[in-house]
């Protein structure tokens, strides 16, 4: 099916071992072969999952780190050279709504700044949430408090806790029965940590890890946060360009880079999509095309991959020219015929991403014969 829509490489990750053990070079050759039997290639690793006891630097930090060496080196044996991951603390990308209806009857992942402040301060009543956010939401809290089904505060702890993060990082799962207490406790992790600290902790994780890159001549690619701003009262350290110059000289080695998402970048007001584009192109190792709709409200919406702050079609230009064999994927897609009962992952509809290809093939062709003509 893949091959039929003008797939030609498959990023994917072996999802079923737990985060912290060793890939090992069998279970590596397995689902290689697997994927090369159809005829394609396995372009990117994403993810191989860093540990939170690496983020927060806890007494494990060490020994995880070398399983994490010893995965890179199977995956480098076995001639995969690219490996998405990201220094997220406790929650990966944040959606207050899953199924946001559009007017043509699909529907996308969206994020509303009200709700997730509702969820941070009546739900999970986490200390001192309420100065992280302005007089004028918090008064917006307290009204949506008065009108909030108990199905509504369900469903937001389901979709910022269980669905996203439980398939992303596996911190959470869907049998857990008391998701809100546990999130509470990963959080309670970071307790000290703040921006400094967490960069040290991302140097010292990438230091160690360089060289086995070197050796294998494998590519780590940070995914920005998503969105970009500080959540939760966690850091977030690869928010924008002054984030990313910080990341790419505190270790300034050509196979420490960027997975360029458009969609999470696009969706910080302060980050201009195409010149982050022009100025890290060369750190650049994966793409992630996608794009979104932000506010000043602090709302987003997964725009079409036409539209939006993303701004496709002049990051291929910048791409192509730059790197014409970056590997370079579609991202989150609308649910539209029928995506909505498959049970996909959220954001990972077929139909919607299908669509998503058939976009960006045809931006990659118009772009593809203007570099024809230069």
């Amino acid at each position: 099916m893949l091959r039929q829509i003008g797939v030609e490489g498959i990023v994917t990750a072996l999802h079923e071992i737990p985060n912290g053990e060793v890939w090992s070079l069998p279970a590596i050759l397995s689902l290689k072969d697997y994927i090369e039997s159809s005829g394609l290639r396995w372009s990117v690793v994403e993810s191989l999952p860093v540990c939170e006891a690496i983020k927060y630097g806890g007494a494990e930090r060490d020994r995880l780190i070398e399983n994490y060496k010893e995965s890179l080196a199977n995956l480098g044996k076995a001639g995969i050279k690219t490996v998405c991951y990201n220094f997220m603390p406790v929650i990966d990308w944040i959606r207050t709504d899953l199924e946001h209806p559009w007017p043509d009857g699909t529907s996308s992942l969206y994020f509303d700044f009200v709700r997730f402040a509702y969820f941070d301060c009546r739900i999970l009543r986490r200390k001192g949430a309420e100065s992280d956010y302005s007089a004028e939401v918090m008064e917006r809290v307290r009204q949506l408090d008065e009108t909030i089904t108990q199905e509504e505060r369900e469903q937001l702890v389901d979709t910022i806790i269980v669905k996203t993060q439980g398939f992303v990082n596996g911190n959470i799962r869907e049998e857990d029965r008391q998701p809100v207490a546990l999130f509470r406790n990963l959080l309670a992790l970071y307790k000290g940590i703040d921006r400094d600290r967490l960069r040290e902790n991302l140097r010292y994780f990438l230091q160690a890890v360089m060289p086995v890159c070197d050796l294998y001549d494998i590519n780590m690619c940070v995914h920005p946060d998503d969105p970009p701003r500080q959540v939760l009262g966690l850091p977030r350290i690869v928010t924008g360009a002054e984030d990313i110059e910080w990341l790419l000289d505190a270790v300034d080695n050509p196979h420490n880079g960027l997975t360029f998402c458009a969609g999470s970048l696009s969706a910080g007001l302060h980050n201009d999509v195409p010149a982050l584009a022009r100025r890290f192109a060369g750190r650049t190792h994966f793409v992630h095309l996608r794009s979104t709709e932000a506010t000043p409200d602090g709302n987003f919406i997964e725009a079409s991959h036409l539209e939006g702050r993303g701004r496709l079609i002049e990051l291929i230009r910048i791409f192509e020219r730059e790197n014409p064999t970056l590997p370079m994927r579609v991202d989150h897609g609308r649910q539209m015929l029928g995506d909505g009962d498959k049970g996909y992952n959220p954001g990972y509809s077929f139909h919607g991403r299908m669509f998503a290809l058939a976009q960006v093939e045809g931006m990659m062709a118009v772009v593809r014969d203007e570099l024809r003509h230069d």
